[in-house]
């Protein structure tokens, strides 16, 4: 394997693993010429990375966006998930202390609002709040099923990830075109991973 400049790790995470699958499935059922290209961009906390680390009751976002990039015949037809997974992996682990504190540097000394043009049809991008207990609220109708982000900034590839109800569990919603979705409920590689 090639060296890389920042520390990496073997240590897949589930979420990594569950992002990867989606991306592949959708990728292989969006029917796309093996040449297009494709991407994967996750909205990453910062939190955790920085140092000085923020603190605890800091209430603006602290986010950067890491992508990762490859064609639909290379993701689907020749590297497959292992492939997926690991470069999201390593994407995600470049995301080091310096790395960060580099790049607020330069933020700092021309700052840009972040801006996210959807590829319609061809990327995926995952962002949510792990911090907030979607399903701690009880509003007096008795304690949430199931949760959703509401209809701002949907767009065809948007995935949004909410702590599950069980302890350790993960929600994902998903925004994708009917035809999409069609394919889909038609993939048997797809749906021999699914519970519900």
């Amino acid at each position: 394997m090639t060296e890389l400049p920042f520390p990496t790790t073997t240590k897949i995470s589930s979420l990594q693993a569950v992002m990867a699958h989606l991306w592949v499935s959708i990728t292989r059922n969006r029917n796309l010429k093996p040449e297009q290209e494709v991407s994967y961009s996750i909205v990453m906390g910062l939190r955790q990375r920085m140092e000085p680390p923020l603190a605890e009751g800091y209430f603006g976002n602290a986010v950067v966006f890491g992508r990762v990039e490859t064609t639909a015949g290379k993701l689907v037809e020749k590297n497959g998930l292992g492939w997926a997974v690991f470069q999201m992996n390593i994407m995600i682990g470049s995301y080091t202390t310096e790395k960060v504190n580099e790049y607020l540097k330069s933020w700092a000394e021309s700052p840009k609002l972040a801006t996210f043009t959807a590829e319609p049809g061809f990327g995926l991008m995952t962002g949510s709040s792990p911090r907030f207990n979607v399903y701690g609220n009880d509003f007096g109708w008795g304690k949430p099923v199931c949760v959703r982000s509401g209809k701002a900034t949907k767009y065809d590839g948007k995935l949004t990830v909410f702590p599950g109800v069980d302890n350790g569990s993960v929600d994902f919603e998903v925004c994708l075109r009917a035809e999409t979705l069609e394919s889909m409920a038609y993939d048997q590689e797809f749906l021999d991973t699914l519970s519900m």
